[in-house]
């Protein structure tokens, strides 16, 4: 576990399990819920997971040159492929200082992506940045894609803001219902701060321009998301009864290898890369 500082602010990250952040304190408050105790093998009970070579779920098979491969699934329980393999892989340790960490993969590769891949994080008194690059390192032009997929604290006085122009409703196998955006309902409208739905919300939101508030009560930390170049914005909470929301930047919807026009996947050329980028700020 590498220990990142400065001033009040301390992270904790886990290169040999994704690059995953295990904490993120301001003052020794959680910004975004620590990792469980005894939980260390559970990638989603870390406090942020890192999304390459794509992000959440993809049905089974991706079209490429006019033909269909077939992806395994990757987690136990779960009967698709989902968020790439870079949360479950070692990473490297390229450079570093008491404040910043690079880390890499040199090789890595789920079905058909190869992909060589960088992080870097960067703490600050009053925020982090974080930014991923990909490289395609096939010999084919591939659609890529990843993001972030933080965990913050949730309790009865959170809320979030954002703005969005549709969404993706899901079907039962957490897949998007159709083949485009559908309107926003009133009550999944957060244009102004308000509390999350009292049960299940699992929600990519379309044509979102890159900037999210999560707002806490005086025990918590409020935090300002920023990924200007993230078009969808995932929101995940089980309910009241669970103790996070996740409020996902990644650069496109649930399935887009298999939806039309594969929206907000990069296609990259051999040798050609990319970068997502997010910062987390909040003021104590």
């Amino acid at each position: 576990m590498i220990e990142l500082r400065a001033g009040t602010a301390r992270a904790q990250v886990a290169p040999d399990r994704g690059a995953a952040l295990a904490g993120l304190w301001a003052a020794e408050r959680p910004v975004l819920r620590p990792l469980r105790a005894g939980q260390a093998d559970n990638p989603f009970a870390y406090a942020m997971n890192v999304l390459a070579p794509f992000s959440n779920r993809i049905s089974g098979a991706v079209p490429l040159d006019g033909r269909r491969v077939s992806l395994a699934p990757n987690l136990a329980g779960e009967p698709y492929p989902i968020h790439g393999d870079a949360f479950q892989r070692a990473w490297r340790v390229a450079d570093g200082s008491t404040s910043a960490v690079r880390l890499v993969i040199d090789e890595g590769a789920f079905g058909p992506f190869r992909y060589a891949a960088r992080l870097d994080y960067r703490l600050e008194a009053g925020g982090l940045a974080v930014r991923l690059a990909l490289r395609n390192t096939a010999d084919a032009t591939l659609p890529f894609g990843g993001g972030f997929h933080p965990w913050f604290p949730r309790d009865a006085a959170t809320r979030i803001a954002f703005s969005a122009a549709g969404w993706w409703p899901e079907d039962d196998r957490h897949l998007p219902a159709g083949q485009h955006p559908a309107a926003l309902p009133e009550d999944l409208r957060f244009d102004e701060p308000r509390l999350l739905p009292d049960g299940w919300i699992n929600a990519g939101f379309a044509a979102w321009p890159g900037r999210a508030r999560l707002l806490q009560g005086p025990a918590q930390v409020s935090v300002a998301i920023d990924a200007p170049d993230l078009t969808t914005l995932i929101v995940y909470s089980p309910g009241t009864e669970a103790d996070f929301v996740c409020v996902e930047p990644v650069s496109h919807p649930v399935d887009a290898h298999n939806l039309p026009g594969q929206p907000g996947l990069r296609p990259l050329a051999p040798g050609e890369e990319t970068a997502f980028e997010m910062r987390l700020d909040w003021r104590l």
